[in-house]
């Protein structure tokens, strides 16, 4: 495996200052934003795409540092009941894709989206309970009519142009435990992937080696981010999981986002990687930095030193031993 990191969190650097940091920190690859959620600070993506020059100068200066592109991003929600939501999202993800083909990225990375609750919408609707039965109707409606036909789409351009799709199991949006992207991948095709992110598990009570188990089992893992979760159950027992105050109120808060090592154990994050190795991934392990209590170069720092300690880098050994 090896080591990468989700740039967003350096978009007050330029391309090429960010890049020097990836590799000052002894780092392998670059996950770079293409638009969307992480914007697009280090992709020139209509550029990239209109001139074979740009990309060429483009490629050459990650491979002078000896780093790789491990995905291009753009997290939106492609079925949005807000018309030009929906359409910018499809829009920022094929470019994606076609940009990621010519570019040898072998994976794209988003969320699944989130319909509303029927064609006359104004604003996503997310059930999360089967009971009053307006919720499962809601649900059926949104996959039926939205979610499949979508991504059904979208998975026969992603083959086309020889591209995973890495969807963030992510609370708020369709797809956000291995059943549901399990059922979407069966409904649609095996370029249609998760880009699993432990720290959206671990607060839905999932534990990531068995997801990973799971979809890697059903070769389903295209993607890896690193981001850990604290879970205050002191606040757990006053505002459940499904916590909806802000981010920031951290001393109330159910659960948080953190840096590697700081919710989970390392045996924890170890264990992960060993699974990861055990269920086929021997890709990028791509760091993303979330944490309000750190620093963006100590949360970074802490989850390189962390995750340089646990990875599995060289190709297992014959069982000489046995």
């Amino acid at each position: 495996m090896k080591l990468g990191v989700f740039t967003p969190l350096f978009a007050d650097l330029s391309f090429e200052e960010m890049l020097d940091r990836a590799k000052s920190a002894g780092l392998d690859a670059v996950e770079i934003g293409t638009g969307g959620n992480p914007g697009n600070h280090h992709c020139p993506t209509d550029e990239l795409l209109a001139s074979p020059e740009k990309r060429q100068a483009y490629l050459a200066e990650l491979e002078k540092r000896g780093l790789t592109i491990s995905a291009f991003s753009c997290h939106s929600n492609p079925i949005s009941p807000d018309a030009t939501e929906a359409r910018e999202s499809d829009e920022i993800l094929r470019k994606s894709i076609q940009l990621a083909a010519l570019m040898g990225v072998p994976v794209v990375n988003t969320f699944s989206g989130t319909a509303g609750d029927s064609e006359d919408a104004k604003a996503p609707n997310w059930p999360v309970i089967p009971w009053p039965t307006v919720y499962s109707d809601i649900k059926t409606w949104q996959w039926e009519n939205k979610l499949i036909p979508y991504w059904k789409e979208i998975g026969e351009f992603a083959t086309e142009h020889g591209i995973k799709i890495g969807i963030e199991l992510h609370g708020g949006f369709l797809c956000h435990t291995p059943y549901t992207i399990l059922k979407l991948r069966e409904e649609t095709c095996d370029a249609i992937g998760v880009n699993l992110d432990p720290s959206h598990l671990w607060w839905q009570g999932i534990d990531p080696v068995g997801a990973i188990k799971i979809l890697g089992k059903a070769g389903a893992i295209h993607h890896f981010h690193a981001k850990d979760t604290y879970l205050d159950q002191e606040n757990i027992n006053m505002y459940g999981v499904l916590d909806m105050q802000p981010y920031g109120d951290v001393q109330t808060r159910a659960w948080t986002f953190r840096s590697v090592g700081c919710g989970h154990s390392m045996s924890e994050w170890s264990d992960m990687m060993s699974a990861l190795r055990t269920y086929g991934y021997d890709y990028v392990v791509s760091i993303e930095h979330e944490d309000p209590l750190m620093s963006i170069d100590e949360g970074f720092n802490r989850a390189v030193t962390n995750l340089q300690s646990i990875l599995i880098k060289d190709a297992p050994l014959d069982m000489w031993w046995a």
